[in-house]
């Protein structure tokens, strides 16, 4: 599970060890698993029917949405998706790790890559049984948002030793009571005596993205493989931005906030500083360790980068796919004013992921997260979804104004996301 907002660890370049790691786990498998970035530049008022770029994506106004999903003749967009392999096996793990998901969206799966496999002309779609549904975007004209989330690799050992004095603590007993637990002033000035340390990192900020991240992997410099952190609960307290609050305080310009801004600030401020910055948070995550494991979103199916995403289940149900123009960003997370195809699938859930916004599966280390500390943009999206009779799982309704979705998917499932 993970908390979100979306900040970073710093860009060391990703280890020899880690990369064997990965390679070690499965195959082909490119990648891993967030309050959030916050909400950048509002969408600026465009005049006329032109579209132009923006700082943050083509800013399209080339015609009104009036329904969060819109069925469409056909995407109004040229070239093919550029990850037909990656979707495939994230098809593949759905079907290894989650047989009923796979069984309510296989007609659609099995479409999509029969009309990859002939081309994937967005001309060609209904060919293929496929329908589409256009978002609506933030601004009734198809803009909708991206960010990005991914997984940390934390430097630790198993022992407190010379620069590694900061815990990372496992779940700790609430008692007979249930007693409320200490917010993260508390912890950080001792109150968990009775928590297990499952590790000491040198770096109270990096522990803190990883509980951003709701999970991590962690490397004890013993030379064994890496050691996956998972999700283990929360402290209980409300979880506060401290993105936000750089920003309240002056401390950072809120057209300049990002993950690098806030580890910047934390490089460039004394370690009293930071602590008194993280204690802005009251909420406090705890992990548990688990040997070997592969990166998991909240439908318990090991996410394939950049072609999983987070959505708000209320609208875009887990198993959902998604035909989307990603921008593409330069190395200082500029839009430079193209974007790739890509088809990704909704597998994973973040509190701060509300309506036409979804958070884009990144993958592992620091490569990862350099990437995933600067979306904030914008692009067209479309959920493709079987329209033959024969489809099974969610079906389509005959009355679209009676779901918030527009009558493209039914009732969505009740989640429970603990951040």
């Amino acid at each position: 599970m993970r908390c979100r907002p979306h900040f970073i660890l710093s860009t060391r370049l990703l280890s020899f060890r880690v990369a064997h790691h990965l390679r070690r786990e499965r195959g082909k498998m490119k990648g891993w698993r967030s309050g959030y970035v916050l909400v950048g530049l509002m969408i600026a008022v465009l005049a006329g029917c032109q579209s132009r770029p923006t700082d943050q994506g083509q800013q399209y106004k080339d015609g009104h949405l009036t329904q969060p999903l819109k069925m469409v003749n056909e995407p109004n967009t040229r070239g093919k998706p550029i990850n037909a392999g990656d979707f495939a096996s994230q098809v593949t793990h759905i079907q290894t790790d989650s047989p009923t998901l796979y069984s309510n969206n296989n007609a659609t799966f099995q479409a999509i890559q029969n009309w990859m496999l002939s081309g994937g002309d967005t001309r060609e779609l209904s060919k293929f049984g496929l329908g589409s549904w256009q978002m609506e975007g933030v601004d009734g004209f198809g803009n909708v948002q991206f960010t990005g989330y991914y997984t940390p690799v934390v430097q630790a050992r198993y022992t407190r030793q010379g620069e590694f004095q900061y815990p990372i603590y496992g779940m700790p007993s609430r008692g007979k009571k249930n007693r409320r637990l200490p917010d993260r002033a508390g912890i950080y000035a001792g109150a968990l005596s009775n928590a297990p340390i499952l590790g000491w990192s040198n770096s109270l900020m990096d522990n803190f993205m990883m509980e951003v991240q709701g999970s991590g992997y962690v490397d004890f410099g013993d030379g064994r493989p890496l050691t996956f952190f998972a999700y283990a609960g929360k402290n209980g307290h409300a979880y506060r931005s401290i993105g936000k609050v750089l920003i309240d305080e002056g401390e950072v310009a809120k057209e300049n906030m990002s993950m690098q801004a806030i580890r910047h600030w934390a490089d460039t401020h004394s370690e009293q500083e930071v602590r008194q910055l993280l204690e802005q948070n009251p909420s406090f995550v705890f992990f548990k360790p688990m040997d070997a494991a592969l990166v998991r979103g909240a439908s318990a199916v090991p996410l394939i980068a950049k072609a999983s995403v987070a959505s708000d289940r209320s609208l875009i149900p887990e198993g959902s796919v998604l035909l989307a123009e990603v921008p593409l960003l330069d190395d200082q997370g500029k839009f430079n004013g193209n974007y790739e195809m890509r088809l990704m699938i909704a597998l994973d859930v973040g509190g701060a992921i509300k309506g036409q916004h979804f958070d884009i599966y990144q993958g592992i280390g620091p490569d990862a997260g350099h990437s995933a500390g600067f979306y904030n943009h914008y692009g067209r999206v479309w959920v493709l979804r079987n329209t033959q009779p024969q489809s099974s799982g969610l079906l389509l309704s005959s009355s679209p104004a009676q779901n918030t979705n527009g009558g493209l998917l039914g009732k969505p499932p009740v989640v429970s996301f603990s951040q």
